[in-house]
């Protein structure tokens, strides 16, 4: 099958889980012989058409900031959308997956697929729903508007978890023509790398913006300090709350405990994880949370938040790690519980390995293709 990935970011130049899901599942994809391509913004250096690890990129239009103010660029997902319709029109396809977010891209997948009569599959990393007004006010209405406008559009649809599958049936998709099939870790290469001889309490990983609270960590931080005066916590990520996060670490005097970085190379973000004693998340919005298998691959008990917008929370439960409010005060007492007893970090751990088994992303490439088999020949039938 040639199969066209629509989707601004691109892994590795902007890292996020959509990204990352979309290139595992492309490189596993060519290795049992289809003919991938990747349409995205044009982050790298050189040619539009870039072919990377098997699968030919295409840059559609030149960089742009995907976040103003703290919150996804309408002006950059807008322009996305138009400069990405004549390249789906100009080759056929026999099939295109298009992420749902930032919604106007589906539009121009739908249009083309019409044009070329190639079938087209939405993934759904997230469904916000009523999340729109938490994130926009009033203005909110729109973006739901919009969303319920992009579950209309598909041939079929893929949901990275069960609580999308259930909120996009709440949107009145038909429960048939939604396929769970939930991101992936690669648990040969995760084996193999060793852990980072700079050891840390507490690591977090992810895109530093408002929904990942944490603001929220950090607070807590300053009440395990109380208790662990040592305790050290490695931030990873980059992103629009960067300056405020380590301005509110500068004023609770934690910049003896607290280190940030910016967004490392895949191996050696997990060397860190495999060299901390817990990874917290405390999101209170996260579509799947690919970082939470990655921990559970390398033993490491998470710590997260018990949202309705957070699909994490389905990956963590009492032989895993922990779930609580959000709320410092519960999530300095979770830190201080899982560091201060050794013997319930080793249970969890071998808990977390298991558990991680089940996510290979070589099993969930055979099931996407599968499934876009699926949809090319109902396609072909019409």
């Amino acid at each position: 099958m040639k199969i066209a990935f629509v989707y601004d970011a691109v892994y590795p130049w902007v890292k996020g889980g959509a990204e990352k899901r979309i290139y595992e599942l492309g490189k596993r994809l060519v290795k049992h012989g289809h003919d991938v391509h990747i349409f995205g913004i044009k982050w790298w250096d050189g040619p539009d058409r870039l072919e990377f690890d098997g699968m030919t990129l295409h840059g559609v239009c030149s960089p742009m900031e995907l976040y103003v103010g703290g919150r996804r660029s309408i002006t950059e997902a807008i322009i996305f959308a138009f400069r990405i319709f004549p390249y789906l029109v100009r080759e056929k396809f026999d099939v295109i997956d298009a992420s749902a977010f930032p919604y106007f891209s589906c539009f121009s997948a739908k249009l083309a697929s019409v044009i070329r009569r190639t079938p087209v599959v939405i993934t759904w990393h997230e469904v916000w729903g009523d999340y729109w007004y938490v994130y926009l006010g009033k203005p909110g209405f729109f973006g739901k508007l919009v969303e319920y406008a992009v579950s209309k559009l598909a041939s079929g649809y893929i949901a990275v978890s069960g609580m999308t599958k259930n909120e996009l049936e709440l949107l009145g998709v038909n429960g048939k023509n939604i396929h769970l099939v939930p991101n992936g870790i690669d648990l040969n290469g995760i084996a193999i790398i060793p852990p980072s001889p700079d050891e840390c309490d507490i690591i977090f990983v992810g895109r530093l913006i408002r929904e990942k609270n944490v603001d929220v960590l950090l607070r807590a931080l300053a009440q395990v300090r109380e208790t662990i005066p040592d305790v050290k916590c490695h931030i990873i990520g980059g992103g629009p709350e960067k300056e405020r996060l380590f301005g509110l670490a500068t004023r609770l005097g934690l910049l003896r405990n607290v280190r940030f970085f910016e967004f490392m190379e895949y191996d050696e973000v997990i060397a860190r994880i495999k060299s901390s004693k817990i990874l917290a998340l405390p999101s209170s919005r996260e579509g799947f949370g690919i970082v939470v298998l990655e921990a559970f691959a390398c033993g490491v008990p998470v710590i997260t938040v018990k949202s309705p917008w957070n699909a994490a929370y389905e990956l963590v439960n009492e032989k895993t790690g922990m779930a609580v409010n959000l709320d410092a005060e519960e999530i300095s007492r979770a830190i201080c519980s899982l560091i201060k007893d050794a013997s319930l970090r080793e249970k969890m751990a071998e808990a977390s390995k298991n558990e991680a088994k089940m996510y290979d992303w070589d099993g969930i490439a055979g099931k996407v293709s599968c499934i876009y088999e699926e949809y090319l020949l109902k396609a072909r039938r019409t």
